[in-house]
């Protein structure tokens, strides 16, 4: 296989880069039944595409398959932060937080400059805060700006945190109550324009550089040496043979190799219209009363929705494809809200909520504080990378800003296990579909909302519009979504139905109304995405 970087056109997209549902079908016909490849990876969320263009990058030759779509698990229900491993300075997690602040640095540096970039968050300072709690959060913001510099992350990517007035921190967060506010703490985090976009571009440019991107593609069961499957578009089933196999499916991980023990933890989200807190030029920590180290997040989206988590609760039982948001969670989240906003947010102001289900590890069953049951808020969010009797990898635990590091992590383990010919990760230098420096991406004939989503590919997004006027209309009266980037979807970025283009794709799916609303367009999108090829 060919290690050449491809290289991008200014007219469409990276050579080689484009998902089809006629390029799955090729590929999945040359796959199953066929010559072994070096790495077959099972699960295409962020950790899953990330070993795919690791092993792809390296000259392996790759093949991924998932049962559903590209980041169809947890990997789409984040805070979509890339965070900089503060907490984890606050529990000791030195190691953690370090590696966290190195993989923001990449992300906005380097790869993804595009999709990730700086955001302002406001720390009220509520007569519920204490000024102890006050003074440990304020060092907690300078030890963070530490790992930054620790982890070579320019000044200008990320600015210092200061202290705010009262006055300042009502102009930035308008919706905080003022009596009593004694004022605020700022501080700089990395944002993603969404998360479901990241795992888009590393699955697309993994596919650049070779690997087979297989989605609706079920692992019935693994070997050390491939896995039975079933297309779960025809129902036919085969086999993928291979020479190393990664086991990447998160929360489900335990269901494939014997011996995984995981314990999922839920984290809900509200989506609040954005008009109902009014202007939100940063966005907000809100310390979760009697807690010392605990926050709710309100962080605006700019598509006229404010998203506001998280919790962080134990889940037991089967895992579900698709977790639910019960409404103690709601609750919990509404009453934080209202502890520290002039402006009241009542259930019925909640248009949508999501849940995801964090894949932690399991170190020690059993174990319990003296209240009874370990909280997963104390579980560590290090990664592992764990290795079968018979050779199966399989990599948990981790979080979303880390993807890379357990993706190389997890191909340095089956290269060394398996004795594949490759070098070296060359990840970390590796920019994903659409990467481009800031000022080359400003630079870009296409309006700032596209390049923030599709980087250098914006144009051509821009240019569907342009040749044919009626993909110029919105998806959603009221939301900013294009027409145009249905097609996009359907045409490069794997989409294969109208659940592809709603829920992960874009977003629009999050409101359940919106989504209803939507379906319509999305049918056609993927008509006429396919009918003019």
């Amino acid at each position: 296989m060919s290690t050449a970087r491809p290289r991008a056109t200014p007219a469409g997209p990276l050579a080689g880069s484009s998902l089809t549902a006629a390029r799955r079908a090729r590929e999945l016909a040359l796959t199953a039944g066929g010559p072994a490849v070096d790495v077959l990876v099972i699960g295409l969320g962020a950790t899953g595409a990330g070993v795919a263009l690791d092993a792809a990058a390296r000259g392996l030759s790759v093949a991924a398959v998932d049962a559903h779509d590209l980041a169809f698990g947890t990997s789409r229900w984040s805070s979509k932060l890339v965070h900089g491993g503060l907490r984890y300075l606050a529990s000791a997690q030195l190691d953690v937080a370090h590696e966290s602040a190195v993989e923001r640095g990449v992300l906005m540096e380097r790869t993804a400059p595009h999709l990730v970039g700086a955001q302002p968050f406001v720390l009220p300072l509520t007569p519920l805060v204490s000024r102890g709690q006050a003074a440990l959060a304020w060092a907690g913001f300078r030890a963070g700006d530490g790992l930054r510099l620790a982890a070579r992350t320019a000044r200008s990517t990320l600015p210092a945190p200061r202290r705010l007035s009262a006055v300042e921190t009502r102009h930035l967060a308008p919706a905080l109550r003022g009596t009593g506010l004694r004022g605020g703490l700022l501080s700089w985090d990395g944002r993603l324009t969404d998360d479901a976009r990241l795992v888009t571009a590393v699955a697309r440019t993994a596919a650049a550089h070779g690997a087979r991107i297989l989605t609706r593609v079920r692992s019935l069961s693994l070997t050390s040496a491939g896995a039975l499957i079933r297309d779960e578009l025809t129902g036919e089933q085969g086999e993928i043979r291979a020479r190393a196999v990664v086991n990447a499916s998160g929360v489900w991980a335990g269901g494939l190799v014997e011996g995984i023990r995981i314990r999922p933890s839920r984290g809900t989200h509200l989506v609040l219209r954005a008009e109902r807190l009014g202007p939100l030029p940063a966005g907000l920590h809100i310390p979760v009363p009697g807690e010392t180290n605990r926050f709710v997040l309100v962080l605006p989206q700019g598509d006229g929705r404010v998203y506001v988590g998280l919790t962080d609760e134990p889940v037991d039982g089967e895992v579900p494809d698709v977790p639910e948001a019960p409404e103690t969670d709601i609750g919990f989240l509404l009453d934080v809200l209202g502890s520290a906003l002039d402006v009241p947010v009542h259930r019925d102001d909640v248009v949508g909520a999501f849940a995801g289900l964090r894949p932690l590890l399991d170190t020690a069953p059993g174990e319990a504080g003296a209240g009874g049951a370990v909280r997963t808020a104390d579980v560590s969010r290090q990664h592992a990378v764990l290795t079968s009797p018979d050779g199966v990898t399989t990599v948990v635990g981790g979080k979303l800003t880390t993807y890379r590091r357990m993706a190389e992590d997890a191909v340095d383990a089956a290269v060394r296990t398996h004795r594949l010919p490759a070098g070296p990760s060359p990840t970390a230098a590796l920019p994903l579909v659409g990467a481009a420096s800031p000022a080359a991406l400003a630079a870009l004939p296409a309006p700032r909302r596209l390049i923030r989503r599709y980087g250098t590919e914006a144009p051509a997004v821009h240019a569907l519009g342009t040749d044919h006027p009626a993909l110029r209309a919105p998806v959603l009266e009221g939301h900013p979504v294009t027409r145009a980037e249905l097609v996009w979807a359907v045409r490069h970025e794997g989409a294969l139905d109208e659940a592809d283009l709603l829920d992960r794709r874009t977003r629009i799916g999050l409101v359940p109304a919106d989504r209803t609303a939507a379906l319509p367009a999305a049918r056609n999108a993927v008509g006429e995405a396919l009918g003019s090829r």
